[in-house]
């Protein structure tokens, strides 16, 4: 499966089932286009007729086939998928739980428009979590991790923060299982912002392996939709608290994470100033609503959004080369090593080794299900219910997802967000198409700048 395309002045060829990517030269680029729809001879013609015979000759081109065919022979170009037939037994793997998404408050103390967890109540579902449920999470995640050492924990909402003291003691009682079981648990917490302070910072940057902060971007764009319930501009209410948090982080895991919406297709500018003020670890999403959304986005703004994804790439690159680098979630790819096979097979472990608990201890697949009762799998004081949708997401890979075996981008993405899949199509294998298109466009911007990283080394 080959997927070529030129972006900033490359030409880039991608090699969908080993993962090797090639930039090449015009002639390369045109020629592999063609390879194996003609004969050699035919190859040779059609591009002798394109180019100037003065500059190309039929020698150059036939000692660009015998490289094509060389690494045809590597594996390297036009490679056979080795994984499709494993795809079962990798899956597998997923089989022991690894991370929790804890929704310790169901509540929020803002309005967010766009609000997945219908402004942070989940259809209704509100409520804190008591410290007795978290612990019965945590025992339940040790008793159901055999063979894992480092868990995951995500403190999350909602808004966490409404239920700080709890989380507090949710982390302690962590840290007293983790010598006794032989685990180490790795914390997160997801929050707005409003309500953060000097106990928040000091015990999140002590405690927390990372912090997820949410904001949209520029002033303007970020007030729109996300507001405060008591009134008051959400920006000012935040950003000096995330720069506190921030600066006192030194290097420790964070990111700052907003979402992007019809109001702000051009949001490039939008993730160009949070690195502006200072936010060096940067992620921006496309809202996922109801296409009669007064916000929502749509297949007319793919090109704009296209746009706006390249123009990212090349601030970055222009950025990295001042000495001023920022990273963008989307495009951090790691050619060389990355996540393991089975990881980009399986996917992201929604309903396997990943599991959303809410505040009265009910189970889910993850946090995007938790408010759809025909996904609730269990109890963390019962236990998982017998047969409760295991097998409808430990047979889910990308090989059962109806546009990912095709895709050049598969062992990128491991087929998307499952319950992106659901809520837009009714079924986790028939794939979110629109999100699709994104993706395969980050994919492709986070590559050009890899090659254009390694075209500026050498």
């Amino acid at each position: 499966m080959i997927h070529q395309y030129k972006m900033n002045g490359y030409n880039i060829i991608i090699d969908g089932n080993s993962g090797s990517v090639h930039s090449v030269d015009d002639l390369a680029y045109d020629l592999i286009s063609i390879y194996g729809k003609y004969s050699k001879e035919k190859i040779i013609e059609e591009l002798l007729s394109k180019y100037e015979s003065d500059k190309i000759s039929k020698n150059d081109i036939r000692g660009v086939i015998d490289e094509v065919d060389a690494l045809i022979r590597d594996g390297l170009l036009f490679s056979k998928d080795p994984f499709e037939e494993l795809a079962k037994d990798l899956k597998k793997k997923q089989s022991k739980l690894k991370a929790l998404c804890l929704h310790v408050a169901h509540g929020c103390n803002m309005d967010c428009e766009y609000c997945f967890a219908g402004k942070g109540e989940y259809n209704n579902k509100s409520g804190l979590m008591s410290l007795e449920t978290g612990k019965k999470a945590l025992d339940f995640l040790i008793e159901n991790s055999e063979g894992r050492k480092n868990l995951e924990v995500d403190l999350f909402g909602g808004e966490p923060l409404l239920n700080w003291e709890v989380c507090k003691e949710i982390v302690r009682y962590g840290r007293s299982l983790e010598k006794k079981h032989n685990k180490k648990f790795n914390f997160t917490l997801t929050t707005n912002g409003v309500l953060i302070d000097d106990d928040v910072i000091d015990f999140a940057n002590r405690e927390m392996s990372n912090v997820v902060l949410s904001m949209d971007g520029r002033k303007s764009v970020h007030n729109k939709m996300r507001h405060i319930k008591k009134g008051g501009d959400s920006y000012e209410e935040i950003i000096d608290k995330f720069k506190n948090l921030v600066e006192k982080r030194k290097d420790k895991q964070y990111y700052i994470r907003g979402t992007y919406t019809a109001y702000n297709k051009d949001f490039a500018s939008d993730v160009i100033h949070m690195a502006d003020l200072g936010f060096k670890e940067t992620s921006i999403e496309p809202v996922v609503s109801n296409e009669s959304a007064n916000y929502a986005l749509s297949k007319d703004d793919l090109p704009k959004l296209f746009d706006e994804y390249e123009k990212l790439a090349k601030i970055m690159l222009e950025r990295k080369k001042e000495g001023k680098p920022f990273n963008f979630y989307h495009y951090s790819i790691d050619l060389a090593g990355g996540p393991c096979i089975y990881k980009r097979i399986s996917g992201c472990g929604v309903g396997t080794e990943y599991l959303a608990v809410i505040p009265n201890g009910d189970i889910y697949p993850c946090h995007q299900f938790a408010s759809d009762d025909d996904f609730k799998m269990g109890s963390v004081y019962t236990g998982l219910i017998d047969g409760k949708l295991g097998d409808f997401f430990e047979k889910n890979n990308i090989y059962t997802r109806d546009k990912c075996k095709d895709c050049f981008a598969k062992l990128y993405c491991a087929g998307g967000c499952a319950a992106n899949n659901f809520h837009s199509n009714g079924d986790i294998n028939k794939v979110y198409e629109f999100g699709c298109e994104l993706q395969r466009k980050r994919i492709e911007c986070a590559i050009m700048m890899k090659v254009a990283e390694q075209d500026n080394v050498l």
